[in-house]
């Protein structure tokens, strides 16, 4: 089994220089997706973010994307510049 590194969002804010908000009312949901980039142990409200799949997913689309460096892939098939 793979260990995963757990985050909540102030600390996955930090680790991507983006506001908490943001990723609370922009990215989560619409780029990063439950069950993918993060979970809710035990059923409950709190949310954790899986950094493996996030950072995999943000380089993937940086290496991968005409648009380059810095572009989160989104669940349409976009991309947020940040």
């Amino acid at each position: 089994m793979i260990a995963q590194t757990y985050l909540t969002t102030d600390e996955l804010s930090l680790k991507i220089k983006y506001d908490a908000r943001t990723i609370r009312e922009r990215l989560k949901d619409s780029v990063l997706l439950e069950g993918i980039h993060y979970v809710r142990p035990f059923g409950g409200r709190k949310i954790l973010f899986l950094w493996e799949q996030i950072e995999r997913d943000m380089k993937l689309t940086s290496l991968t994307h005409p648009m380059g460096m810095g572009a989160i892939p989104m669940a349409n098939g976009g991309v947020l510049h940040g």
